[in-house]
């Protein structure tokens, strides 16, 4: 009996005969953000964090036939011959990357070609691409037979859109053949779409809904085992919107997860986002930690009770944030954090009180940003009642701009946000944050797991920010306090140390 993805390939297949189409995908640049990590990339000699997993899985949807190639602009360039060649150019983008996809889909069309847009920064804002014939609105498993009917037809519509959520235990797993992957630092995977909560700012439940849908264990093992088969061996990132959206079925997974992993001698280092609710969960941590999870991005965004239920955040709500960041620590979970500033109840001492939180919390990698009002969201929708929404979002967090006219008096919320960040990558404060994170941190498995390419981003850190560095006294301070105070830890203390190296950049940027 054929399994669910094959009969999906059984329905996007194209007719016996028709011509072989040649499909050009593009994935366009990212620019210097936290989440790029640029400036530490080439310690682990890597090119990009990890590759556009939506268009590996969207090549997979495609007629195994047709001849295809992917180009992300992250690890190379985008040439003239790669255009020509096509037949179709498939662009897909997050709002973030919409500079590069106004200069993509321009040298595309004036070379004649037909360019079919999709992924959030069209499903919310295609009306801002006039130019763009074709789009995939929201997801596409369900359009995508229509798409390749019509386009072996050469009759495509200008919008593929499905009122219905997909069943995504019947999405393909990624192509992996069409990247290098040693030009990444990460593969990303997916398990679920959509999250149970309704945060006022949030565009995730507009794009992929609030009930959560999952895959099956085993499809996911599937998955997995398709990276092993390629050569994978290093650390995956689950891309869920929440991952533990579904306990019940999180739970499954997970424990197939260890049972495979056992079975199959392989043990990858997952890093995912989840609500900060998983510290209620006893059960639910400790299988994480088992199956090898070492880090999770939270939504935490304010210490501030009023702004979490300005905003929606019931799940952060009448709870004590520090004790739930600790819980997941000591559980042996790195905490992630994301902070916002520019929510209308926030006060002139928001900033000191960010600070004093993701201090305490020994949350080292806070990403800190101004509040955004994104297109689609109900934040959105509100501020444009009130008459405050200023112009599109940039869907960079790290820019100091608004889209809106905040209640907080602009400059002092601009001028606030600059200083709060570059405070907290100074040295002295992260590092001071790193041995706070490694006073609650448990590690679990052997104590060091370090491979040639650790043992060579440590000996570049030596040079680089030992040596050249303003930072470097502060560097070897941090250094020798870790080998004599945190030496089951040290592999995670130094990747933190080389980390905080690319935040230091982006922050005196702002």
């Amino acid at each position: 009996m054929p399994t669910a993805v094959e009969e999906f390939a059984v329905r996007v297949a194209p007719s016996t005969g028709e011509k072989r189409r040649k499909v050009l995908l593009i994935s366009p640049a990212t620019p210097d953000t936290f989440w790029s990590y640029k400036h530490v990339l080439h310690f682990i000699s890597k090119k990009a964090a990890f590759p556009p997993l939506g268009l590996l899985t969207v090549a997979a949807m495609l007629p195994r036939e047709w001849d295809l190639k992917l180009v992300d602009l992250n690890t190379g360039r985008l040439t003239d011959e790669q255009i020509e060649w096509a037949d179709y150019v498939f662009v897909s983008a997050m709002i973030v990357q919409a500079d590069s996809a106004r200069q993509i889909i321009s040298r595309c069309l004036d070379k004649g070609k037909t360019v079919i847009a999709g992924g959030p920064l069209f499903t919310t804002g295609h009306e801002q691409f006039p130019e763009v014939k074709h789009f995939v609105l929201g997801e596409a498993e369900n359009v995508m037979a229509d798409l390749v009917a019509d386009m072996t037809a050469g009759s495509l519509r200008r919008f593929y859109q499905c009122g219905e959520r997909p069943d995504i235990t019947h999405t393909p797993a990624p192509r992996w053949d069409l990247i290098k992957l040693k030009q990444y630092a990460l593969m990303p995977v997916q398990f679920s779409r959509g999250c149970p909560f309704n945060c006022e700012f949030c565009d995730i439940i507009i794009m992929n809904g609030r009930v959560p849908r999952t895959k099956t264990p085993a499809q996911m093992i599937r998955e997995l085992e398709s990276l092993v088969d390629v050569g994978w061996r290093e650390s995956i990132f689950i891309v869920d919107d929440n991952f533990i959206g579904n306990k019940v079925k999180v739970k499954e997974f997970l424990r197939a997860l260890i049972a495979w992993s056992r079975r199959r001698g392989v043990k990858f280092q997952f890093t995912t986002e989840a609500s900060l609710n998983v510290a209620d969960d006893p059960e639910l941590l400790r299988l994480m930690v088992e199956a090898g999870f070492k880090k999770i991005f939270v939504g935490i965004e304010t210490p501030q009770e009023e702004g979490l239920i300005e905003c929606a955040k019931a799940q952060n709500t009448q709870r004590d944030l520090l004790a739930s960041v600790k819980t997941i620590q000591k559980a042996g979970i790195e905490v992630m954090g994301g902070f916002i500033l520019g929510f209308d109840s926030d006060k002139p001492n928001i900033f000191e009180r960010q600070i004093k939180f993701i201090q305490e919390a020994g949350v080292v990698t806070a990403m800190v940003g101004l509040l955004q009002a994104l297109p689609g969201t109900q934040l959105f929708s509100r501020l444009e009642k009130e008459g405050r929404i200023l112009s599109q979002a940039t869907g960079n967090n790290v820019m100091a701009a608004l889209n809106f006219i905040p209640k907080l008096d602009r400059e002092l919320l601009i001028e606030g946000y600059r200083s709060l960040v570059k405070r907290l990558y100074s040295p002295q404060m992260y590092y001071r944050r790193i041995r706070a994170f490694l006073s609650e941190y448990r590690p679990q498995g052997p104590r060091f797991r370090l491979s040639c390419r650790d043992i060579k981003a440590f000996l570049k850190s030596l040079w680089i920010m030992g040596i050249w560095s303003r930072g470097r006294r502060e560097y070897w301070k941090f250094l020798s306090r870790a080998v004599l105070f945190h030496w089951r830890a040290f592999p995670e203390a130094m990747t933190l140390a080389i980390i905080g190296h690319h935040f230091r950049r982006v922050a005196a940027t702002l």
